[in-house]
């Protein structure tokens, strides 16, 4: 009798293990208008790159401290904050970054120029790589920033591309701790610019894959 009995628990357990782990895609996130009437999560969403900017018109130094103050508010491991930040506003400097660059042509027409950079001497010891994402999550803060301002940005990697560190590293005289992770051009956009949607609810999964 013991023996009938164990089977059906048997059997259980062994179907609640081979499911454990398959595809469920029963479970989907329909979109939804979260973000009328909710002004953070509307710049989160109406955020675009913009890479063509009105010529000639200039941003103004107080304008300037609002964008870096955003991305110094990022999170950061260990409250390391192993970011430094060079503004480049001089319209020669702008052009030859825009040279040195493939994909950062627009620089020839924007106000000014930030370069998010990695300070490796600030870097938390445990992980010293962990200043990707703190700067990275810096720079999505001041592009966010920009846009809430009426400005236009674009991110334009540099790192972890050599030939890209050594331009911009030569450009700016940055010293040998110091790592630009990227160049964000900013400036007033020239145009009309429309948000991509990137909502996919195909890229979101419960508790498994």
């Amino acid at each position: 009798m013991k023996k009938i009995f164990r089977l059906p628990v048997l059997l259980a357990v062994t179907m609640a293990m081979m499911t454990s782990c398959t595809p469920n895609n029963t479970d989907t996130i329909a979109p939804q208008d979260t973000a009328s009437g909710n002004q953070a999560l509307e710049n989160i969403i109406t955020r675009m790159s913009v890479r063509k900017y009105v010529p000639g018109k200039t941003i103004s130094a107080d304008t300037i401290e609002t964008l870096l103050r955003a991305a110094m508010a990022a999170p950061t491991a260990v409250n390391r904050q192993p970011w430094q930040f060079i503004v480049v506003d001089n319209r020669e400097s702008l052009d030859s970054l825009a040279k040195a660059l493939p994909h950062a042509k627009m620089l020839e027409h924007a106000s000014i120029a930030i370069v998010p950079c990695g300070d490796l001497d600030k870097a938390f010891e445990g992980e010293p790589s962990y200043w990707i994402q703190d700067v990275s999550a810096a720079t999505e803060n001041l592009l966010l920033a920009a846009h809430s301002l009426g400005l236009g940005a674009v991110w334009t990697g540099v790192y972890p591309t050599k030939e890209r560190v050594t331009a911009v590293s030569q450009q700016l005289c940055l010293p040998s701790n110091v790592i630009p992770l990227a160049v964000v051009p900013v400036g007033y956009p020239d145009g009309e610019h429309l948000p991509k949607d990137k909502w996919n609810p195909a890229a979101v999964h419960f508790n498994h894959w």
